[in-house]
C-alpha cells in the first residue's frame, strides 16, 4: 500500500511517497480501503509543527472515503 509520511516540520517538501505492507485489523478494528483522500487545514498546519515526542514519522490524513474491507476479530 502506498502512503505520504512525513518525518519532519516542513512545507511540501517533508513529504515522501512510501510503500508499506498492508496491515491487518487487530481486536475491535477495521481496515478501510481508501477511495478518496482530501488534504484538509489540518493535515498541512500540522506539518508545519514538530512531531510530538516519540513519533517517527506521520501519515497526514485526517479526511477520506472508502469501504472496509477487512474486520478484526
Amino acid at each position: 500500500m502506498k502512503s505520504v509520511v512525513r518525518a519532519a516540520a516542513g512545507g511540501p517538501e517533508v513529504l515522501r511517497l512510501v510503500e508499506r505492507p498492508v496491515p491487518e485489523p487487530g481486536p475491535g478494528e477495521v481496515r478501510v480501503r481508501v477511495h478518496v483522500s482530501g488534504v484538509n487545514p489540518t493535515d498541512w498546519r500540522s506539518r508545519r509543527r514538530a512531531l510530538p515526542p516519540g513519533m517517527n514519522e506521520q501519515v497526514p490524513h485526517q479526511d477520506g472515503a472508502g469501504v472496509i474491507d477487512a474486520v478484526g476479530p
